[in-house]
């Protein structure tokens, strides 16, 4: 009976390990504090599974996809990153959600005094460094880029900008006082308004900021993947990302 009992305990957990997978999601920068909460709802929710996240500029995630890098979900701040994505065939069924939307704002040091309320104001000598995402890897680089084209002033500051790895980056330069201004997305702002940094305008863009979410054609735990994604869609999921400011796309 010992025996019987034993061998049905062992495979028992045999059966619970081989069902147990850990996936890998590469997400935007601006999506970590609410990925983070919701991969601790995905974990509660699916005790034998765990989640691990990579964070950063979205087209460098896409890059490091592309060349092999483990992932099972890729989220993005931009539909152009997925979209190469999916001409990479790196996109289970070529298949990418889009999840939320997002705005580009500007902000400056809480400390500051100097006055900006339009793209025209960086002209002025008061601000000296502007801090932008690169626009080569970071979606927010390159509606700020756009913006600044369109508003006829790029030429102008093209002097002053420094270049960030991701809008993260940008809000520490802004919020350690490194730069006097600062373009990153509403979300992250709201991270320091008040206390290191202030918002202080919209950005109007000709494209709206949106942000696609798929499982990815190479994940050796798709049934995971696509778990996660239906939680990140789930009223539950959306909720977490309204809480913190991310607008529904529809």
């Amino acid at each position: 009976m010992n025996k019987i009992l034993s061998a049905a305990l062992l495979s028992l957990v045999f059966t619970s390990a081989a069902s147990a997978a850990n996936i890998t999601v590469s997400a935007a920068a601006s999506l970590k504090e609410t990925f983070e909460t919701i991969g601790d709802m995905y974990e509660k929710k699916y005790p034998d599974d765990k989640v691990d996240f990579n964070f950063g500029g979205s087209g460098a995630l896409y890059q490091q996809i592309k060349n092999g890098a483990p992932a099972d979900v890729f989220a993005s701040a931009d539909l152009k990153s997925m979209k190469d994505a999916e001409e990479s065939n790196l996109v289970l069924d070529n298949k990418a959600t889009i999840f939320v939307k997002n705005e580009l704002v500007a902000i400056v040091p809480i400390k500051s005094d100097n006055f900006i309320d339009s793209l025209e104001d960086l002209k002025k000598p008061d601000f000296k460094q502007i801090a932008i995402g690169n626009p080569d890897s970071v979606p927010a680089g390159r509606y700020t880029t756009a913006a600044l084209e369109a508003a006829g002033v790029a030429e102008a500051i093209k002097d002053k900008l420094i270049y960030s790895q991701n809008v993260r980056q940008v809000l520490e330069y802004v919020a350690s006082e490194h730069v006097d201004v600062g373009f990153v997305y509403g979300t992250d702002a709201q991270i320091q308004e008040g206390q290191k940094t202030k918002r202080v305008f919209e950005v109007e863009l000709e494209n709206p900021v949106l942000y696609p979410i798929a499982v990815l054609a190479n994940s050796k735990e798709q049934e995971a993947a696509k778990n996660f994604v239906d939680l990140v869609l789930s009223e539950e999921g959306q909720a977490i990302l309204q809480k913190a400011g991310f607008a529904n796309p529809n």
